[in-house]
């Protein structure tokens, strides 16, 4: 096993530079100017240049050209850590415990064993860091300021949780399932990044042990050579390069729990709560919000005017499904329905598109909403909270018909 150091070492020293000029409209509207500033294209060994958005830890976000297709490119997927300390694992090396108090037996798994002792299941889900466009919220909040990237699509393969569950035995007082990963804080008084999910959600066939993403081995980056899979919601739960999994009696009380990754009570149409880990006030982030992105054009793009312009995009939600997309050309003022593309299923991203023809030259809005199956559209104000969460205001782009 390479140590922590000498692998942030190897990953820093190994990036790779590319200009700003690359960089997508799409990638940096509406960004801070510091931000946009210092952005750049580089690439952590084994991706593709990605938008750099902070080195340590290293959080690099996926560039618009990852989004061309349902299922986001290994090579292109965004990077999110809380830690700098991020262990290289040799995949034989790699062991997961499964204990607890609230666990009947103490078990040891090593890859093999996940692989050969249990069943595999897929699921195509989307992966979204909780604080995806961040650097939209006006006004500013402190954090990643992360523009549309902070998040991708991939087929997930591994065991399913609740069957490495039901080998070590539930307790009836079970309450919780705990996770921790091999990262680890650069200080002693940096608390380690350890996530709770209730029982009923580690229980749903969908949450997985994943090692496979897109038909390979998950990358490093991306928590080779295992990480929680809890489609549906934000990615503060996929445990990267899980190493434990406790079966608990009581809520897991620690900062990434009870201060960080919490949201005001009520403000959003939250349906999975986590009720062990809610306060008077507050409540952790649990699914993801219902949301669009607008692929193509690019914002700023200039397009034909006696020509069909075909808009593209996707939308997804925390596992509701998609109902409709629709798309103005005319400011908001009407709105029409986008043709929905492939449906890998209500966890993934669902493609759309829409044609039009400009009735005459000059500046064109496009905007985009979706609408899941329980109802709920995309806002078209920001419902403002500290973290910057949440952010799923209609997108609007201008492009220039010549």
């Amino acid at each position: 096993m390479t140590s922590r150091r000498a692998l942030l070492q190897t990953a820093l020293g190994g990036i790779v530079f590319g200009g700003t000029s690359v960089i997508s409209e799409l990638a940096r509207a509406g960004l801070p100017q510091g931000t946009t500033d210092s952005e750049r294209l580089e690439a952590l060994p084994g991706k593709r240049p990605l938008l750099k958005r902070a080195y340590r830890p290293p959080n690099f976000e996926s560039p618009p050209s990852a989004f061309g297709t349902i299922l986001t490119p290994n090579d292109q997927f965004f990077v999110r850590w809380h830690l700098m300390n991020i262990p290289e694992i040799d995949a034989a090396d790699w062991r997961l415990t499964v204990d607890g108090e609230a666990a009947t037996h103490e078990l040891s798994f090593s890859l093999d064993q996940l692989r050969r002792d249990f069943e595999p299941a897929e699921v195509v889900a989307v992966c979204q860091c909780s604080g995806n466009r961040r650097g939209l919220s006006d006004p500013h909040v402190p954090g990643v300021q992360w523009g549309y990237g902070a998040m991708g699509n991939a087929r997930w393969r591994g065991a399913r949780l609740r069957d490495v569950l039901a080998k070590a035995g539930l307790a009836k007082d079970a309450l919780e399932i705990a996770f921790d990963g091999a990262d680890g804080p650069p200080l002693e008084t940096t608390p380690d990044f350890q996530k709770s999910i209730p029982v009923w959600k580690a229980m749903d066939e969908n949450t997985l042990i994943a090692y496979e993403m897109n038909g390979e081995p998950l990358p490093h980056w991306n928590g080779h050579p295992a990480r929680i899979v809890v489609p549906g919601w934000t990615a503060t739960y996929w445990m990267k390069k899980v190493t434990s999994i406790r079966v608990l009696n009581k809520p897991l009380q620690n900062f990434w729990m009870t201060t960080a990754y919490r949201i005001p009570k009520g403000k959003f149409p939250q349906v999975d709560r986590f009720v062990s880990q809610e306060s008077e006030a507050t409540t952790p982030i649990t699914e993801m919000v219902v949301n669009s992105l607008i692929t193509h054009p690019a914002d700023g793009q200039r397009v034909p005017a006696a020509a069909m312009v075909v808009v593209t995009g996707l939308a997804w939600d925390g596992g509701y499904g998609i109902r409709h997309v629709e798309v103005s050309v005319d400011e908001g003022r009407s709105w029409q329905t986008a043709e929905l593309g492939t449906n890998l299923g209500r966890y993934s991203f669902r493609p759309w598109q829409y044609a039009f023809r400009p009735r005459a030259k000059g500046r064109i809005v496009v905007m985009a909403r979706a609408t899941n199956a329980q109802g709920t559209t995309q806002v078209d104000e920001l419902i403002f909270n500290g973290p910057g969460y949440h952010n799923n205001v209609v997108q609007r782009i201008v492009v220039e018909a010549a």
